[in-house]
């Protein structure tokens, strides 16, 4: 008998909401264990900015049973690792581990999540941890410039603050206030359990079902203001570095648009690695820059779109008109087959190779789930890929690289 993909997919919701999505790989003696909030950056006031991001933190601290060395005990001791990780519209709490111990890294993900005990002297002293984060952050040059850029691209709406937060924020965060906001973004139908590995559904089920059953839905509040509009414009910002570092781009699309494969592939050509076009003709052909990319981030409703590059000041105005030829290139010629074909096999064997990964299952499962609401399946993802053709993307192109669509932020070496 052949199987299909779905064969080993499996969801089941509970009756107070929350949704458990797995997937079964038999090769492997290891799991992926995920508690998804479907809340982050953008679901917060201006007041809150960065207390997702901080809460991440705060959840590892302790809870009413564990200390914050327990957690980090718990899975450590076993051969396993937790984490977690932030972003604009979601929380992960993650463990990998063996196997067989599946029921005690869903046991300390779930206490995390469903009893912190937010330790008074801990708030005090992760909101400088975090502050030292958020200096590292502006040390870094491109840093620096993607989070300037994306604020202007986004003025006006928490997609444009940094996922992090700001000092003042982040230092008025008191302990009521992370309860407060736990009970408004973590309900139970804002809650997503994601396991891929060896392990059966049914198993992962009874123990989710026995730690989340009785945690009932309450009405929480739903922060998430619409969209504001993009008006294109430019940003010049000076640093004490050595390098000019530049970004032009505008908004992009969002992770269900119907040109999301076709801006996919002109992605790849453009800026998807050594071979792209970018990097053959601005690095290798003149030797101006040692990093140039380019980059796409799809959101639930719009997306970021750019082209990045360190250069020195002396070049930047050339490196600028490389790019934008580049641009107006995609514009005006027809790809050659050969070089779509290239980018589609690219494309494709980045999504092969990130199978092998059980950490990147278990996040492929919950993005399906977040995003569209079932599993997007392999050969889905494979047939629209090759579905795109040299004159969807010429098209496509005449469309998205309008100049008057695009802005440019450049951050230059203080005098």
């Amino acid at each position: 008998m052949v199987h299909t993909e779905t064969d080993f997919i499996e969801k089941t919701r509970l009756s107070n909401g929350l949704t458990i999505v797995t997937e079964r790989v038999e090769s492997v003696k290891s799991v992926s264990v995920g508690i998804w909030a479907k809340t982050g950056s953008r679901n917060e006031t201006d007041a809150q900015a960065g207390i997702t991001h901080f809460l991440e933190h705060m959840l590892f601290k302790g809870t009413e049973s564990r200390s914050s060395y327990d957690i980090a005990l718990s899975m450590e001791s076993v051969g396993g690792y937790l984490n977690a990780f932030t972003s604009s519209e979601y929380t992960c709490y993650y463990s990998r581990c063996l196997n067989t111990q599946l029921e005690k890294a869903l046991d300390v993900l779930s206490d995390m999540v469903l009893h912190p005990s937010f330790p008074e002297n801990e708030i005090e002293k992760e909101k400088n941890v975090v502050i030292e984060e958020m200096k590292m952050y502006r040390d870094s040059p491109s840093d620096y410039l993607f989070e300037n850029f994306s604020s202007h691209v986004f003025e006006g709406h928490p997609l444009g603050r940094p996922v992090i937060g700001f000092e003042e924020t982040v230092a008025s965060f008191e302990r009521q206030d992370l309860y407060d906001y736990m009970a408004d973004r973590y309900q139970p139908d804002n809650l997503l359990v994601s396991v891929a590995g060896n392990m059966e559904h049914d198993e992962v089920v009874e123990l989710v079902r026995g730690y989340f059953a009785n945690v009932e839905l309450k009405n929480g509040a739903d922060h998430d203001p619409a969209l504001t509009s993009y008006e294109p414009g430019g940003q010049k910002l000076h640093k004490t570095i050595e390098q000019t570092h530049l970004i032009l781009g505008r908004r992009g699309l969002h992770y269900d648009h119907p040109d999301k494969y076709k801006l996919l592939l002109t992605n790849a050509i453009l800026g998807g690695g050594m071979s792209s076009r970018l990097h053959q003709n601005v690095r290798e052909q003149y030797g101006y820059c040692y990093t140039i990319s380019s980059f796409n981030q799809s959101y639930r409703d719009t997306g970021l779109y750019g082209v990045y590059v360190g250069t020195d000041e002396d070049y930047v105005d050339h490196v600028e008109e490389l790019i934008l030829k580049e641009l107006h290139k995609l514009e005006h010629e027809p790809v050659p087959e050969k070089e779509l074909d290239e980018a589609k096999a690219q494309l494709k064997g980045k999504l092969l190779l990130s199978l092998e990964s059980m950490s990147n299952r278990m996040r492929r499962l919950a993005k399906s789930e977040i995003y569209f609401d079932r599993f997007v399946t392999l050969d889905e993802l494979i047939s629209n890929i090759d579905g795109v053709q040299v004159d969807d993307i010429r098209q496509f192109s005449t469309d998205f690289f309008e100049d008057s669509k695009f802005s440019k932020a450049i951050l230059l070496p203080e005098k």
